[in-house]
């Protein structure tokens, strides 16, 4: 390992990317070039790339060039989005970190180079930890930690890392949506100004951007250079795309901050979401260093995926032993591995206006427990799985009865309800230990191997009931610790992150869970395009992809089971259907679909996924190519 303040200019390399660092002075780095790998070069050759890519004197201007860091500073005369927004009660609004010291190391495994900056500002005491990553797929990113070094708070407004992108990027593409139509494509020019995508609903949302790509004019999943950024959080977060009359054209993300949620005492920090960064010459190599990273990490998903049955649609609230039973024998006689039972089989839960909160099996409905259903299902040779919504708690509970100081609300004034629920607030410390203390003993007592972790609403006025302070940022740090707690006493348990389908879907979730549920909507025609942009990000096998009844559930569209089954094999393939009511025709051609997932999954599960440009818009070409091709 090397440590030095200045080493000058840093080239690194891995995996068909470059990354070259401008660290000379005492400023923050700046990038040079991130994108395709650049080959071999000399000092020389670094610095005429340097000189190259420095901003141009014009006139009316500064009388010096703008230095624009990963962290950009107006201090440097960067007029742009600011790299930190905050203030000491209305001073030490601007920074101008100097560079304290710099190590860089170089290692195997997921990441390959790591680049570590610690730096201050004497005059607004503060300090600044900078990482900056290149993983071994070739991704690049980076995270801050800022530290208060003074004697009064610091309130932090904003913390934004950014990726700078060639002038030749003109195009932008990034994704919206809705419940039931998550992941839907827009893309126009990158002009002059910014771009700004927010998701402020306390989750990444079914509209989240997922990845913000700059490109070539008419770049596609084959053609064209493109330069993609996504933000590793599951709160409140931002992306956007910068381009100033300078000649500057920038990705960047981070958390978005609500007022005063971040406020920091002396000594106290903050560390900011990952910020991720994917090039490639198409969308598919730039999707293909997320699927790779992923993978190449220690806990991700090594067992076979198993084909999973989920009970949603198959019985709803109707939760009769006689009929689970039936329908896991079916379930067995089809070959799932997996069975799930969802929501239903608690206290007071007979619809969705009551019972969340109250995580005890409902004796009324289950005097045994669950053990006849958990036993007889794993008497088949299945594992069991079981819906829960944790963060959530229905008025109408005896857990909101007893704590009402545990609903999350701007001071004395209640949210509006959705789906006739509030939000727990994990940030308190007594209801974080109520729920974990509740699902750790579901765990134990029924030996559970699976939970469909869901989160069916907004989190609206969001805060702290008794002191009336912003409680989002809290929250997403309070369900983190939650999973991986569990994680910690439980370690073959896996966990999907279902919120109203695709409402939570990110790399910090996905850091934490092995799998997430795309969407609520399972009807084969929309699931094709929810799928297909799902995975710029997420590989195939973290993707719930389930075969529904022959009447869709949300559209009452009507497919074959062969589009059904074809659609669902490309993820973790399941199914949401009452198996009781298919015919025996079905039931033998859902088990030889069911033959061919778990036939061609060590294919499907460890490729390259690949799309096709196709001019006609009513042909969509994609498939699984194996690692040696």
């Amino acid at each position: 390992m090397d440590s030095t303040p200045s080493p000058g200019h840093l080239h690194l390399r891995a995996a068909g990317t470059s990354l070259v660092l401008d660290c000379t002075g005492d400023r923050l780095p700046r990038v040079l070039h991130w994108g395709a790998d650049l080959g071999d070069l000399s000092e020389n050759a670094l610095t005429a790339l340097a000189t190259a890519g420095a901003s141009q004197l014009v006139s009316n201007e500064l009388d010096v060039p703008v230095q624009v860091s990963v962290l950009p500073e107006q201090s440097a005369g960067w007029l742009g989005t600011p790299g930190l927004s905050g203030h000491r009660d209305g001073t030490a609004f601007s920074s101008a970190f100097t560079v304290r010291a710099l190590q860089v190391s170089t290692e195997d495994g997921p990441v390959r180079h790591r680049v570590a900056v610690a730096a201050t500002d004497e005059d607004a005491q503060l300090a600044l930890d900078l990482e900056i990553e290149l993983t071994a797929s070739g991704l690049v990113r980076q995270r801050a930690t800022l530290v208060n070094r003074g004697d009064r708070p610091y309130t932090l407004d904003g913390l934004l890392l950014t990726l700078p992108v060639p002038e030749r990027a003109t195009e932008l593409l990034d994704l919206t949506g809705r419940h039931l139509r998550e992941r839907s494509p827009q893309r126009h020019a990158f002009t002059l100004g910014t771009h700004l995508r927010e998701g402020r609903r306390g989750r990444t949302g079914a509209d989240a951007t997922l990845v913000l790509v700059a490109g070539e004019t008419g770049f596609g999943f084959r053609d064209g250079e493109v330069w993609g950024l996504h933000v590793a959080w599951s709160g409140n977060h931002r992306t956007l795309a910068e381009r100033t009359p300078g000649g500057v054209a920038l990705l960047g993300g981070g958390e978005t901050l609500l007022p005063g949620e971040v406020r920091l005492g002396p000594s106290e920090q903050y560390r900011s979401p990952w910020v991720y960064g994917s090039h490639g010459h198409g969308l598919d190599e730039m999707s293909a260093r997320f699927h790779r990273y992923l993978r190449s990490r220690p806990h991700h998903p090594r067992s076979p995926r198993p084909v999973t049955l989920n009970t949603w649609e198959a019985v709803y609230f109707d939760h009769r032993l006689d009929r689970l039973v039936a329908l896991a024998d079916a379930a067995a006689e089809v070959g799932v591995e997996r069975f799930v039972l969802d929501d239903g089989w608690f206290r007071g839960r007979r619809d969705d206006t009551a019972g969340l909160g109250d995580w005890y099996v409902d004796e009324q409905v289950w005097p045994q427990g669950l053990h006849p259903l958990v036993d007889h299902v794993r008497s088949l040779g299945m594992q069991f799985g079981l819906w829960v919504e944790p963060e959530m708690v229905n008025p109408d509970s005896e857990l909101a009865r007893e704590h009402p100081e545990w609903i999350m609300a701007a001071g004395d004034r209640l949210p509006p309800t959705g789906r006739h629920q509030q939000v727990l607030n994990l940030g308190h410390p007594q209801a974080y230990a109520h729920i974990l203390e509740r699902l750790d003993a579901l765990v134990t007592e029924y030996r559970i191997d699976y939970l469909k972790w869901d989160h069916n609403r907004d989190l609206v006025d969001a805060g702290h009931a008794l002191t009336g302070t912003a409680g989002v940022h809290a929250q997403t740090e309070a369900t983190y610790r939650l999973l991986d707690e569990l994680h910690r006493r439980h370690p073959n348990l896996e966990i999907e992150s279902c919120s109203s389908g695709g409402g939570r879907v990110d790399l910090g979730v996905l850091e934490r869970t092995e799998r997430i549920w795309t969407s609520d909507c399972i009807d084969a025609l929309e699931r094709q395009q929810i799928q297909r942009w799902t995975t710029l990000l997420v590989p195939p096998e973290m993707l719930g992809a389930h075969v529904g009844s022959p009447v869709a559930h949300t559209t009452r569209r009507v497919h074959t089971l062969g589009f059904r089954a074809g659609t669902a094999l490309f993820g973790h393939f399941g199914i949401e259907w009452d198996l009781t009511a298919a015919d025996p025709q079905e039931r033998q051609e859902l088990a030889r679909w069911v033959a061919a997932y778990k036939e061609l999954r060590p294919l499907l599960h460890t490729g390259t996924v690949v799309r096709g440009d196709h001019p006609d818009p009513a042909l969509w070409v994609h498939g699984v190519v194996s690692p040696d091709r």
